[in-house]
């Protein structure tokens, strides 16, 4: 036998079925025969079958007793359980043991032919239609791309694209994915210029414009702590819509969930974006305003994001914001501590607004960058999705929220600082030796790239910039391009090449969920 339409029919009134078996064998589909329940597992044990139709009502080994032994030989066989008896408990015993679906006799041949095209032949099926839905679609947005997209197209752009590229995960068979990433590198230069050309205004206007970084928690925190006894704003560092997209589907049992989206601030690295959201203001209103406080945060990993706090308390008190209570701040950083947080996560209930910053994510893409076998794990786009979902279904964070599920009393605000984007152009960038080392943006004294790979800042307060001690410009990679200094350059520009990086341009950094969870309990 070959192919993937082999059937097992077993039934002990066998000679009743043969008009259906005619009608399967003339469809092309392969069917063979047993009366009992031994007979039929002794052709399993000898044959491959793709699927196998089990009377309920057998004499001797019965139907049921027949698919507990079949899933112990061939556990990923799919079972159709034909009966006669409609009874609720019946239909959930079979369930229980494993059955892929059921049919009611007497079985017509149309109800047949069905249940054999969704186990057998649904793959085909729905990658015959994502295939002509996507090349429909993809002539669509390329459309979109030429017709001089506003701030709101560019969401609805990398909507659908990232919801295409999850789908195209399912359908490997297609071998669309090269397409893919073609159709996102050019979404991701026509955006690049679309920023180039607008982001200095946006910054400048309080109109006409996406909502930015710092303005998040005024516009979707502050709301709610007047008709909530607690507030949760979690904010997890350096996740990507897609990512987002593969952890919500284990939250919709749990909350009703509603879905927003802003655009993070230039550079998309911590030390802005962060900052910026903590505090309600742009890096460079912050480091005028509390210069002592921004002058400690700087762009080393280990200090650049020490007074969220302090710049949250101050926003509260700015706005003029009235607490029942004192702001709770909780930064996870490590899974020995996470893991106590989730324990207790219930008794933050107790303050009016908490605020936890979630750094895994930002964690897993620094991680594969460093590790080989993460490298191997997560080669691309798709598996690290897949690799941030085994991780959030597993996680403690998954844990927190599913305890925060059961109090009618609590309302979440769920969003990121900046996404990432996987660089596979490396280009060289010229600069002093006092110059900042980051991959997507530097600044620097006369720090400089090419501009076609680059966005090109002479005066620094024009975009809301630090100045930091006087630095002259900033330059911040496109696409997904990173920059490599000419000392060692082939050996930098290969240890790089293919890894996630944040801080640049580009619509996987600046485009991010903030997602709005409502217990169901």
């Amino acid at each position: 036998m070959n192919g993937k339409n082999n059937i097992l029919w077993v039934d002990d009134e066998i000679d009743l079925l043969r008009s259906n078996i005619m009608f399967l064998k003339q469809k092309g589909y392969n069917v063979s025969e047993a009366t009992n329940g031994e007979d039929a597992l002794n052709l399993i044990k000898q044959a491959d079958f793709d699927l196998v139709f089990m009377d309920e009502m057998m004499p001797g080994m019965g139907g049921l007793q027949t698919l507990l032994e079949v899933k112990e030989i061939k556990p990923n066989l799919p079972v159709v359980m034909v009966t006669k008896n409609e009874t609720e408990t019946l239909m959930e015993e079979a369930i229980g043991k494993k059955i892929t679906d059921y049919l009611i006799k007497p079985v017509n041949p149309n109800q047949l032919l069905l249940v054999c095209k969704k186990i057998l032949e649904s793959q085909r099926i729905k990658g015959t239609q994502v295939s002509k839905d996507y090349i429909q679609e993809f002539n669509n947005m390329s459309i979109a791309l030429m017709n001089n997209p506003e701030w709101e197209d560019w969401i609805n752009i990398h909507l659908k694209m990232t919801n295409w590229e999850i789908e195209l995960d399912e359908h490997p068979e297609l071998g669309l994915k090269q397409t893919s990433h073609d159709q996102r590198r050019e979404i991701n230069v026509e955006f690049s210029k679309y920023i180039e050309k607008n982001y200095r205004n946006w910054v400048n206007s309080d109109s006409g414009r996406p909502t930015l970084s710092n303005e998040i928690i005024e516009k979707y925190v502050f709301p709610e702590l007047e008709n909530y006894k607690s507030v949760f704003f979690f904010v997890v560092d350096c996740m990507r819509l897609d990512q987002w997209f593969v952890m919500e589907k284990f939250l919709t049992n749990y909350f009703k969930i509603s879905r927003e989206y802003y655009y993070s601030i230039l550079p998309t690295a911590t030390p802005y974006c962060r900052n910026a959201i903590f505090a309600g203001m742009f890096p460079s209103e912050i480091e005028k305003h509390y210069k002592i406080l921004w002058a400690t945060s700087d762009d080393d990993e280990n200090t650049k994001n020490n007074f969220e706090k302090e710049f949250l308390i101050k926003l509260t008190e700015r706005k003029r914001i009235k607490l029942r209570n004192e702001i709770r701040y909780t930064k996870i950083m490590d899974s020995e501590f996470s893991r106590g947080i989730e324990h207790k996560i219930l008794s933050f209930a107790n303050n009016h607004l908490n605020a936890v910053v979630i750094n895994f994510v930002d964690m897993i893409a620094h991680s594969r960058s460093d590790t080989a076998i993460l490298k191997e794990i997560a080669p691309d786009e798709s598996a690290y999705r897949s690799l941030t979902e085994s991780w959030f279904e597993h996680s403690s964070f998954f844990g927190m929220l599913r305890q925060l599920a059961t109090r009618k009393d609590v309302k979440i605000i769920l969003t990121t600082d900046h996404g990432s984007i996987r660089c596979l152009h490396g280009v060289k960038a010229l600069g002093d030796r006092e110059s900042a080392p980051n991959l997507r943006y530097k600044y620097g004294k006369n720090v400089k790239a090419d501009s076609r790979n680059a966005m090109y800042i002479k005066n620094p307060l024009e975009y809301k910039f630090p100045l930091r001690s006087g630095i002259e410009n900033y330059i911040v990679a496109k696409e997904d391009f990173y920059f490599v200094y000419p000392t060692e350059y082939h050996k930098y520009l290969s240890y790089y090449n293919d890894t996630f990086q944040h801080g640049g341009i580009s619509t996987e950094e600046m485009i991010l969920p903030v997602a709005i969870l409502e217990p169901k309990a």
